[in-house]
């Protein structure tokens, strides 16, 4: 049966939102289970920290890369490749049977979801007409990535209630071959004659930047941040960070072209961009472990409670797109990111009451989210908008990168935030343990989640029959990461702000 035009467009768009469904659960539906994963196979939160990171880093290594292999080689091309890659990885992820291969094949998976990704917008803008017609594709891509990442805590929820955590990732399988099936019969071929060389040294050495820096702050405790590794991986990692920066002013084809960050309202707004990644979403990875350890949830329970934190980002972006055009992006970016600390702070408070609950969380949660919902969709149209049209690319690829950066950083640091505050609150309230490595090994396991310790640790039947103490320890460590995501926000909607105020304004006042 031959396909009109309109219909297969119509097939190319369900191809393009189902991808992009997959891409969003992949991020936020995983969280919610890694207190499953802690236990059955037998991780730590560093496991854990990089069974998260290890996805978002790869999705960072090959974004622009892609970009412009899918240019020259051909996009329906390199998108085929994408999905058949994250669908086979979707599937060693599902039947591994210990972290390290599943570390392994998330990274790999993270690879293949990256470039779906960039192939995503590049065949969007070739199939569908500029105008009308182009604007309602990239709209209803919007609301599907949207769904992926607002309902993906509830719905890894659901699949470990009624089935296993193995499905949560096995689902993906289906999925892909459905995807491959639109695309084959509908997505044009489309590629670009004139398409850059890749630039192979800058994406080498920003990949090594930040899974170094990732590496230093996650192992960082571990190795000891004075020992000689740390300090041999600092080194190399701020080596890297600066021949980076060389490569991509020396370079005639660089990935990033410097000259955009002159423009303030590009500028402004790619602090948006960190912002959102600084606390809000790396919060997603520590959430579920606070709903389920701290408050004694089950997983729907907590995917549930998640729905809070979750849900204003999808209501949100059209009040943000018209504040905008009202108010202009230099208002309503640091306002959204204002109201993302604010809702930090107030959970930070949620959490410390005598009879906590999601309901004492439900304010900071829901403000976080409006906040978030207000800056996303105007720190995109910001940062694409502001820079001429021959680098709206370019720029879109910097804003995507910014994000995914500080998302990877701030999961390590968040990890190392919450470690850390467990283990000085131990040391304060356990004065008999000596021991410090025993002592962060517990702190490390109560961070994960795991507050049945007794076992492993005998000390703690005489020292905290009860279990007080590591209840406390964990709600004590959490209240201090948020208190982090919190300050840390407002200081870079500060920064926005600043950077989006002209100079004569600021003189003025």
């Amino acid at each position: 049966m031959l396909l009109y035009p309109s219909n297969k467009n119509i097939i190319a768009l369900a191809a393009i939102c189902l991808s992009a469904l997959m891409f969003g659960l992949e991020i936020s539906s995983v969280p919610v289970i890694l207190p499953t994963l802690e236990k059955i196979l037998h991780g730590n939160l560093k496991d854990m920290q990089w069974i998260m990171n290890a996805y978002t880093i790869a999705s960072t290594t090959v974004l622009m890369a892609v970009g412009t292999l899918a240019d020259r080689f051909g996009r329906r091309r390199i998108f085929i490749i994408s999905l058949a890659l994250f669908g086979i990885t979707s599937l060693i992820c599902g039947l591994a049977q210990s972290s390290t291969i599943l570390i392994i094949s998330r990274f790999l998976q993270g690879v293949g979801a990256g470039a779906m990704l960039i192939c995503q917008i590049a065949i969007l803008s070739y199939q569908f007409k500029e105008g009308k017609e182009r604007s309602k594709a990239f709209g209803a891509w919007g609301i599907v990535f949207g769904i992926g990442l607002g309902f993906g805590p509830i719905i890894g929820g659901m699949i470990m209630a009624v089935s296993n955590w193995h499905w949560v990732f096995l689902v993906h399988v289906p999925l892909t071959i459905l995807t491959l099936l639109f695309v084959l019969g509908s997505i044009q071929e489309s590629s670009d004659p004139q398409a850059k060389k890749l630039d192979i040294i800058g994406i080498v050495t920003l990949s090594c930047t930040v899974f170094g820096l990732a590496y230093f702050i996650t192992q960082g405790p571990e190795l000891g941040f004075t020992s000689i590794a740390a300090i041999s991986i600092l080194i190399a990692t701020v080596s890297c960070f600066i021949i980076f920066l060389f490569a991509e002013k020396l370079s005639p084809h660089p990935m990033f072209h410097f000259s955009v960050f002159r423009i303030r309202n590009f500028s402004g707004a790619l602090f948006g961009s960190v912002g959102m990644n600084f606390s809000f979403w790396p919060f997603m990875i520590y959430l579920p472990i606070y709903f389920q350890s701290g408050l004694g949830y089950s997983t729907v329970a907590a995917g549930l409670s998640l729905l809070a934190y979750t849900l204003p980002t999808l209501v949100f972006p059209p009040l943000a797109e018209r504040l905008s055009l009202r108010y202009q992006p230099g208002i309503v970016i640091p306002s959204g990111l204002f109201m993302i600390g604010t809702g930090f702070i107030l959970m930070k408070f949620g959490s410390g009451m005598d009879h906590a609950s999601w309901l004492t969380m439900l304010p900071g949660s829901l403000l976080a989210g409006i906040g978030l919902g207000l800056t996303n969709t105007p720190v995109t149209n910001t940062t694409t908008g502001s820079v001429p049209s021959t680098r709206a690319g370019m720029a879109s690829g910097i804003d995507t990168s910014a994000r995914l950066i500080s998302l990877a950083i701030n999961i390590a640091v968040m990890g190392f935030i919450l470690q850390e505050s467990i283990l000085s609150y131990l040391k304060r309230v356990l004065p008999g343990t000596d021991d410090v490595t025993q002592l962060r090994a517990l702190a490390e396991k109560i961070a994960a989640g795991n507050t049945s310790l007794h076992q492993n640790f005998p000390e703690l039947t005489s020292l905290d029959a009860s279990g007080t103490v590591v209840h406390t320890a964990l709600v004590n460590g959490f209240g201090w990461v948020m208190l982090y995501g919190g300050i840390g926000v407002w200081v870079l909607a500060a920064i926005s702000f600043i950077i989006f105020a002209p100079k004569k304004s600021l003189l003025q006042k």
